[in-house]
């Protein structure tokens, strides 16, 4: 089992608090002899027409030694969980969830524009104090 981000606690709370029901914790991607962790899966319901919606969430702080590192290997780790998700439960969407400052410091720079502007990343940014969710961007 990986280890678990700072956050995680939080961004669940924020996430339960903004109606999604966690329905994994972690969301484990098997492929082949290989066992993968996303940190949460979750779902919600939507207009009874529409069902529901899924999600799996890799949580990062990016409280590392340097911003650049933790994005790189946020990066590889979403890219490498997105392919094989699109192999194992192509319906549900994968987001990367991020704090409110990492959002500032990292994604309204513009290495971080450069990334959502290329569709590389789903975020989900998050209000650690506040546990709740500020903004999606898919």
């Amino acid at each position: 089992m990986p280890a678990r981000d700072t956050y995680r606690d939080r961004f669940k709370a924020a996430l339960i608090k903004d109606g999604w029901t966690v329905t994994h914790d972690p969301f484990t991607l098997r492929f082949g002899p290989k066992d993968l962790f996303v940190d949460l899966g979750a779902e919600r319901l939507v207009a009874a027409e529409r069902g529901s919606e899924r999600i799996a969430v890799e949580i990062k702080c990016f409280l590392g030694a340097s911003e650049m590192a933790d994005l790189e290997q946020a990066l590889g780790q979403f890219v490498l969980y997105r392919s094989l998700m699109s192999r194992i439960d192509p319906d549900r969407v994968l987001f990367l969830a991020v704090p409110d400052a990492a959002m500032l410091d990292i994604f309204e720079e513009p290495v971080g524009k450069a990334l959502l502007e290329d569709g590389l990343a789903k975020l989900i940014v998050f209000d650690p104090v506040r546990e709740e969710l500020i903004q999606w961007i898919p």
